[in-house]
């Protein structure tokens, strides 16, 4: 049985660290968590076959990687930044694999990555670090009241938080410890405006106890998966700290080499094993 796997990325430079990754996930290709990612550069000398290009509406585009001998099938995907643009560009990828699928299965996929790089909530993810999502939050998504913000669930319509099964999370942190990778399992935050200010990033603390990240797509990525019914989990890759904004300590290179990494520890295990449910 082939495993079918969405990647899901903001820009090119993080879907280039997704390829790599996924190039070197063969059990004998080299393991080098240190090397550095060339956004634009080929993926890897580790594999033969370059992913296929597929392309779909909307001037689109997945990069198709086989993976471990074709067990399983990873379609990663440039969706945009911010949660409309790249909930739109999910959806569209979901829609054309349902409607294209030869063997018409119940899901388009199993498995469904938000992935990318990410500011980390001190202490719990410093610069470097990797953060599996427990859940995927749209942080801002509600009203201003005079007694406190109300997340849209307490207005009485919507959804603002997508739980990620326990299961799941447990199953890519367990891969990633394995793999000499420990993260941390917790909230990550779906923003439309990045903090950029201490005052904002404790607002943002105390609103949402417990988030180690935030990033501006999780969440988009999250709502479209769930209307097709497939499971979905973040994976971020930690650059700088959440708060003022200091491009001097910012670890870009590091945080896209650390996503590149777990992705091919990810490639080796939990895309490759049975699908998750």
């Amino acid at each position: 049985m082939v495993h079918r796997i969405l990647i899901v990325t903001a820009v090119a430079a993080e879907a280039d660290s997704v390829s790599a990754g996924l190039a070197s996930a063969t059990p004998e290709a080299p393991d080098t968590p240190g090397a550095p990612v060339v956004p634009g550069a080929p993926a890897s000398s580790a594999t033969s076959v370059a992913p296929e290009r597929v392309p779909l509406p909307g001037g689109l585009a997945l990069r198709r990687h086989a993976v471990d001998g074709d067990r399983a099938r990873v379609d990663v995907l440039v969706g945009g930044v911010g949660p409309a643009a790249v909930a739109a560009a999910t959806g569209t990828a979901l829609a054309h694999a349902a409607l294209t699928g030869a063997d018409r299965r119940e899901r388009p996929y199993d498995l469904v990555v938000s992935a990318g790089i990410a500011g980390g909530f001190r202490p719990a993810a410093p610069p470097g670090s990797l953060v599996v999502s427990s859940a995927i939050v749209a942080a801002d998504l509600g009203a201003e009241t005079p007694d406190g913000y109300l997340a849209v669930e307490e207005l009485g319509f919507g959804r603002s938080v997508h739980p990620v099964p326990g299961a799941l999370t447990g199953r890519v942190a367990a891969a990633l410890a394995a793999g000499g990778v420990p993260c941390a399992v917790a909230p990550v935050l779906t923003v439309s405006t990045v903090t950029g200010s201490a005052r904002r990033a404790a607002e943002l603390a105390e609103r949402h106890p417990g988030a180690a990240a935030e990033a501006m797509e999780g969440f988009g990525v999250a709502e479209a998966a769930a209307a097709y019914g497939v499971p979905v989990v973040e994976l971020r890759a930690v650059s700088n700290a959440v708060g003022p904004r200091d491009r001097a300590a910012w670890r870009i290179g590091d945080a896209l080499g650390a996503l590149r990494h777990a992705v091919q520890l990810l490639g080796r295990t939990v895309f490759v094993e049975a699908p998750c449910t």
